[in-house]
């Protein structure tokens, strides 16, 4: 194999590939990367054999062939070189790198050893632009549980929903104490798609993919194990959690009449101000609501307390319910409104977080005994 390829497209593709590959691996082959060279374009690819990442560039393919070689190393090289052309060659175990004045010869390992992650068939396929779906991510994934015990909700689900706005594409995340979710208008070739948990791994992946292209065409393939994603010269595959994600709807409260609205920015200020004397441990927030006023305290016995007062649309009885205060940050970060809707019944019920609009995206928060 011998190539010919500028900088400026190789780095790009490299370093796409390389974020799957851990730099401590038990598997010599995964710690390379997939170099294949044909007609004229090079193709790049990484796994860890749950994720797999394509990427294809123009090259001069002097010698077509392919080979593998280590993914950080091969990745760290070409970035301090200077910007132009290199030239990779391979022969007898060893990928010769030049570029300009620089040399590197790097050892390699036979490319029949490196994994394909089989994607097998895909029952549906339909595009969304790349914002949407950045959003929709966006919007969901602070939510993601952490907790490997309940391996389903380690990611977000993501269904063909049915409701009385009618049927979108929605996307769920939960950790047992917040909800978030939000949903856009199915495509066509998603309608009956079955529903699946995509991994909190892939979801961080998928946000660097698409981050930045704005309103480009993201082609999105799903199976009940497997989901790939195509965008421009880069193809992103992962396995899917196998698990039954929970019936989420029951968490969604749908009779909490007392309702509260709110500055977004205001309140945000205010729950990370009082929020400072709050113990890392609890970090519980008082929220006491009166005619026209929402009372923020915190109560910390090793270092003291705080109160803020904050205006407030709110003509209900007095009611005080605790929250904990990262998890109102979270909330409010990922709100896409200037103004927050709160809908509570009583301190032991969890709270409603919503903004205008039909399609727009629903938070649920568990409250906390302060």
């Amino acid at each position: 194999m011998k190539i010919t390829v500028n900088k400026d497209d190789l780095l790009p593709a490299l370093e796409r590939a390389r974020r799957l590959v851990e730099r401590r691996n038990t598997i010599p082959t995964l710690a390379n990367i997939k170099l294949e060279a044909i007609g004229d374009r090079l193709t790049v690819t990484a796994t860890d054999l749950d994720m797999q990442a394509t990427a294809t560039l123009p090259a001069e393919v002097a010698e077509p062939g392919e080979m593998t070689a280590p993914a950080h190393t091969l990745g760290e090289f070409v970035k301090k070189l200077e910007a132009g052309s290199v030239t990779i060659a391979e022969a007898d175990g060893k990928a010769a790198i030049r570029s300009g004045r620089s040399r590197a010869s790097l050892n390699t390992l036979p490319p029949g050893d490196f994994p394909d992650l089989a994607l097998g068939e895909f029952s549906h396929g339909f595009d969304l632009p790349a914002d949407a779906l950045a959003t929709m991510i966006a919007r969901v994934s602070f939510a993601i549980s952490t907790e490997e015990t309940r391996y389903y909700l380690n990611g977000i689900y993501l269904h063909h929903a049915q409701d009385a706005q009618g049927a979108p594409l929605r996307a769920v995340a939960t950790d047992g104490h917040r909800l978030a979710l939000h949903q856009v208008e199915m495509p066509a070739g998603g309608i009956g798609m079955p529903g699946i948990i995509l991994p909190r791994k892939a979801v961080t992946e998928i946000e660097k993919l698409v981050g930045g292209l704005k309103d480009a065409p993201v082609h999105i393939d799903v199976s009940a194990t497997k989901l790939r994603l195509a965008t421009g010269d880069t193809v992103f595959a992962t396995k899917l959690i196998d698990g039954t994600f929970p019936d989420y709807s029951r968490v969604i409260p749908a009779a909490n009449d007392k309702l509260v609205s709110l500055d977004k920015a205001a309140l945000a200020a205010a729950v990370d101000r009082v929020s400072t004397i709050a113990s890392e441990r609890g970090r519980a927030v008082k929220c006491s609501l009166n005619q026209g006023r929402l009372t923020l305290t915190v109560t910390n016995p090793d270092s003291g307390d705080a109160t803020e007062d904050l205006v407030a649309d709110y003509a209900g009885s007095v009611l005080d319910i605790g929250f904990n205060s990262r998890y109102v940050l979270d909330i409010l970060s990922a709100f896409p409104a200037a103004r927050v809707h709160v809908a509570l019944a009583d301190p032991g019920s969890p709270a409603l977080f919503t903004i205008d609009g039909a399609a727009a995206p629903v938070f649920v928060l568990m409250p906390m005994r302060v």
